[in-house]
């Protein structure tokens, strides 16, 4: 980015994850496997689209799977933006463990599951590497996020991991710690704000709207 302060345009981007599944609350990792969301789901999608309504974004984009769509078109109805969407912005796709529980992948999969959470780089059931779904679901936010006014906002609405990578990417943490991002609950965003030094993490895993901050920091 331009050392200009005049080149800053202020412009956020707000990374959502869609709402509770049946797989999430049986802890089954779902990937790329279309769920749809539950009753409870659809609930916290409304919840939090009249939240994020209040920041008058300027741009939906999505991914392409049902939890994601459904979460984003509660958004869209309220602002009245079209959504984008993308495959590119799908969850990690990771083969053999899609559809098993958290304890029958640890069981099955222990080494790989311990490798992965060392911040080695891992293809989980086979499927792809972190680095690999940030170099796909990163350049579609940034495309998007060049074509927003000064001071506008981007939703993105995708999934936990894939937000994860993408955040590690865009605020250029190395791939290993991507892993100190906690993740996202169901429904929860984080917030990255536009500074003369790149993109700056605001909020992460936020369930209300962003505040300033106040004080030596800011």
């Amino acid at each position: 980015m331009n050392g200009n302060t005049e080149a800053v345009k202020g412009r956020k981007i707000v990374l959502w994850r869609h709402g509770q599944t049946a797989w999430n609350l049986e802890r089954r990792f779902q990937g790329t496997t279309d769920i749809a969301l539950t009753d409870e789901g659809l609930a916290q999608a409304r919840r939090a689209a009249r939240l994020l309504a209040a920041l008058r974004p300027d741009a939906i984009i999505a991914s392409d799977l049902q939890r994601t769509t459904a979460t984003a078109a509660e958004l869209a109805a309220l602002t009245g933006l079209d959504v984008a969407h993308d495959e590119s912005l799908r969850e990690t796709y990771a083969g053999a463990w899609q559809g098993l529980t958290h304890e029958r992948i640890v069981e099955l999969y222990g080494d790989e599951y311990a490798a992965w959470k060392r911040g080695e780089p891992v293809r989980r059931g086979g499927g792809e590497l972190e680095t690999e779904v940030a170099d796909r679901a990163a350049p579609v936010v940034e495309r998007s996020v060049d074509k927003l006014p000064d001071g506008g906002t981007l939703v993105v609405v995708s999934h936990g991991g894939t937000i994860r990578t993408t955040i590690g990417r865009l605020i250029g943490l190395a791939p290993h710690t991507w892993e100190a991002l906690g993740g996202l609950s169901n429904c929860c965003w984080s917030v990255l704000g536009e500074t003369q030094r790149g993109w700056r993490l605001l909020e992460h895993n936020a369930g209300s709207l962003p505040e300033p901050v106040l004080g030596d920091d800011d």
